[in-house]
Order: structure tokens, then C-alpha cells, then sequence
């Protein structure tokens, strides 16, 4: 038995919170009767109707792309550009990326239809180490690079601080290759973070998300999580918080 909203947010038809919502809105029926409490256990034989439509109980799946540059982070796009889930045409449960990565950003996307998780992992409170290698315009100083560390004051408020790497430079070009590692997940936060210091970034990529990383994928191509990523995963988003030094 599990409870109801859990077994919504499952199905990948809604987040937790919103599954709440349709559930105390008296869009949720078992076995034919409207149900409004939380608390509802449910077994797999009972039928489940959101907003009159049969709930289908997907098998959660959890994958890691190596997301290729100048493609969409969604299920879709209006204006027909590539969307990460094209990546995935065998693939029949509705996935869905967990946060996402700019058009330009290449890199580490995780992708999954169990709401619940995509969720946790989302969550600001939770949020878990990412690791960005960036190319930027002009070499930037230490005193810059410790700003960044320290935290840089963006429209959206102060960054948490970050570790920073100075991989290599190029002195003829004037360009710089520079690891970033923050937690936190706000839109085109490390772009924002190199534009604030005066050195804008020319490529990005993501190169590790927790402990998990691109390892033996080339661009463009997944592989599905093994079950103990996943449980280290939920393990540690509920433990980490803020514990970047």
C-alpha cells in the first residue's frame, strides 16, 4: 500500500505538491469515489482517475544523457528545435529532464518519470554538487576567481559560495579554461557568474552531477541509472543540504 499523492507524482502525471493540490481539489477518484485526504493508501488494484483520466502506473525509469550543445532541455519545443527527450525514441514511459542545461551548455542531464525524485533532487534545500568546466573570454585574476568563491552579487541575490579551478589558459588567445563547482540551480547561473567578473563564457559544459559523471558516454548518447546510483542519489539529497565548504 502506498500513499496516493506518492503513487501520482510515481506516474509521472504531476509533482508530489501538485498531486496534493488535484487530490484536496476533488480531482482525484479511486475506484469511481472522489477523494480528498491525504493520507489515502492505495493498493495496484485500485483504479485511479485524475481529472477523469485513467492513471497508467509507469515503471520508474532514470537516465543519465550527455546532453550535446544546441539542444532544448524539455519534452518539446514550439519553435521545433531538438529536445533532449529525442534522444530517447525506444524509450515509451513520459520522461522528463531533471532541472535543465542551456541551449548552448553540453553536458551531465539526468531524465526520469518519477516526479517524486525529479523533485527531491530540485529541491533548493537539497541541492547537490554540480561541477562545470567553462571556457571564458580573457584570463581572469585570482582576486576574481576568489569573488566567485566568496559569492557574487547577481539580480537574484548573492551566489552561494563556489570552488573554483584554474585548468589551463591560453595566453595567445586569451582565453581560460576554468572548473566551477556550485550547488545551487538558478537560470544561466554560471554564465551570469563569469559575466558578473567581466569574462564571458564561450562554451560550457556540465561534467558531474553528485557522484555520478559522463564516463564512458560520448556526446549525444544515455545509459540508464544502475539502482544504487539512484538510492545514493535520494541518499544524498536528503542528507546533503548546504555543505559546500
Amino acid at each position: 500500500m502506498e500513499r496516493l499523492q506518492k503513487v501520482i507524482a510515481h506516474a509521472g502525471v504531476a509533482s508530489r505538491r501538485k498531486a496534493e493540490e488535484l487530490i484536496q481539489t476533488g480531482h482525484v477518484k479511486v475506484n469511481g469515489k472522489v477523494v480528498k485526504e491525504l493520507g489515502t493508501k492505495v493498493s495496484s488494484n485500485d483504479k485511479i482517475e485524475v481529472s477523469g483520466i485513467p492513471l497508467e502506473r509507469e515503471e520508474p525509469v532514470y537516465f543519465l544523457l550527455y546532453k550535446p550543445r544546441q539542444v532544448i532541455s524539455s519534452v518539446s519545443d514550439d519553435k521545433g528545435r531538438k529536445v533532449v527527450t529525442d534522444f530517447f525514441p525506444e524509450i515509451r514511459q513520459r520522461i522528463y529532464p531533471v532541472g535543465r542545461l542551456d541551449y548552448d551548455t553540453s553536458g551531465l542531464l539526468l531524465l526520469t518519470n518519477d516526479g517524486e525524485f525529479a523533485n527531491l533532487l530540485m529541491h533548493p534545500k537539497y541541492e547537490i554538487e554540480k561541477v562545470y568546466v567553462a571556457k571564458v573570454k580573457g584570463i581572469p585574476p585570482k582576486e576574481k576567481l576568489r569573488q566567485l568563491e566568496k559569492g557574487i552579487k547577481l539580480e537574484d541575490g548573492m551566489t552561494a559560495p563556489a570552488r573554483v579551478k584554474l585548468l589551463s589558459m591560453d595566453k595567445k588567445k586569451q582565453t581560460a579554461i576554468i572548473e566551477l563547482t556550485i550547488h545551487e540551480g538558478r537560470n544561466r547561473q554560471v554564465r551570469r557568474m563569469f559575466e558578473a567578473i567581466g569574462h564571458d563564457v564561450l562554451k560550457l559544459k556540465r561534467e558531474k552531477y553528485g557522484f555520478l559523471t559522463l564516463r564512458g558516454l560520448h556526446t549525444g548518447e544515455h545509459r540508464e541509472l544502475l539502482p544504487h546510483e539512484v538510492k545514493q542519489l535520494r541518499a544524498l539529497a536528503s542528507t546533503e543540504g548546504h555543505r559546500l565548504h
